[in-house]
């Protein structure tokens, strides 16, 4: 990794608290005794992009009952449902047959990334990761995506921000591999764009590990060891949030459904390396991050042991001054040398060139 020469251009975040707590559990969701349903919300926007190679419609809007005839057209559809809604929710579920299980999994909340068939359907719920550069903290958005025959559509928690515009570009494209191919490519499209966007977050994150790195030879404090242990569980809780994606894609490279073809099967080959690097770098970045902190613990017992070694060395020079000072001030009436004219000098004197040839000596053994 990169060294910074000078803690001067270090690029430190003033909005950075590594004193706060976040409310994110750091702990994996609990179906039995967590929250099993979001908060009452309301579907924002639903999005349509109907396509084949040649013909392409793109419409938007708040009313989601408009997505139920292209439900059974022969064109390829990608429904986009922005804000999750229970009822709403509820009548497309029930209006496409999708079961009530599924509904049940896209209306919970932290929910671990999986991948199931019932029915007619194929349903994958996973992350999506967004880097917050003002807080220096990664959010999570729940992302589910249900694959049917001629249809795909994916329900988001926001409406403001999401990692498709790169399957969008492609879709205006006339001819385009992805309005060539069925809906199980445009599934696999909507799986590697959530994949390759964790990439861009362990970007930042090893970018903050460099910037520990450089703090932890320049500043080696408490605020230094607050922020690798913050950074430590940012990287913690990312982990685990992506981990699970792994299984996620197998159940699709292992699924036999006919709404998958089998030419599109390598491609979800592709999307499993993808998140097998990703979990291998977050583990590289978490050993990284084990490293930095050992480092910091050597500095702080390197600067210990600096301030030990000169207070042993001072208090060496000092015991045989304080001896001789001892000696000399005791109280006894008959003490020798106690009335000679000069003793003070002479005995001043003697302190200074035992102070003098100790710290010689001390010099020449090289003990500082």
């Amino acid at each position: 990794m990169r060294k910074s020469k000078s803690i001067i251009p270090i690029p430190i975040p003033d909005v950075l608290n590594p004193f706060k707590v976040r409310k994110q559990r750091i702990m994996n969701y609990n179906p039995v005794t967590g929250p099993t349903s979001r908060p009452p919300g309301r579907c924002e926007k639903v999005t349509i992009f109907d396509y084949t190679p040649v013909h392409f419609t793109e419409s938007s809007g708040e009313d989601h009952r408009t997505i139920f005839k292209y439900i059974d057209t022969p064109e390829a559809t990608w429904i986009n449902v922005d804000g999750i809604n229970k009822e709403t929710v509820h009548e497309i579920c029930t209006k496409i047959g999708i079961h009530l299980l599924l509904e049940e999994d896209i209306m919970s909340v932290g929910q671990r990334a999986k991948m199931d068939e019932i029915g007619q359907h194929l349903f994958a719920l996973l992350p999506m990761a967004y880097y917050n550069v003002e807080t220096a903290t990664i959010e999570y958005e729940q992302v589910s995506i249900v694959l049917g025959k001629n249809y795909v559509i994916s329900f988001q928690e926001e409406a403001t921000r999401d990692v498709f515009d790169h399957v969008r570009e492609k879709l205006r494209i006339e001819n385009s591999r992805i309005r060539s191919a069925g809906a199980d490519y445009l599934c696999y499209n909507l799986l590697d764009v959530i994949v390759d966007s964790y990439f861009l977050i362990l970007d930042k994150l090893g970018d903050r590990i460099e910037l520990m790195e450089d703090l932890v030879q320049h500043q080696p404090n408490t605020r230094t060891l607050a922020r690798i242990n913050y950074l430590r569980r940012e990287l913690l809780l990312f982990k685990r949030a992506i981990s699970p994606v792994r299984d996620l894609i197998n159940g699709f490279m292992k699924c036999e459904s006919p709404l998958l073809d089998e030419r599109t099967m390598k491609y979800f080959k592709d999307v499993y390396d993808h998140i097998i690097q990703a979990n291998d770098l977050a583990e590289n970045y978490r050993e990284a991050l084990l490293n930095v902190q050992e480092q910091y613990h050597t500095q702080i017992n390197l600067k210990m042991n600096e301030i030990m070694k000169v207070l042993a060395v001072v208090t060496t020079l000092m015991a045989p001054l304080t001896l001789v000072a001892g000696i000399y001030g005791m109280n006894f009436e008959y003490m020798p040398e106690l009335h000679t004219h000069n003793g003070y000098f002479i005995v001043l004197g003697s302190m200074i060139f035992m102070l003098v040839g100790m710290i010689i000596f001390f010099r020449k053994r090289g003990w500082f």
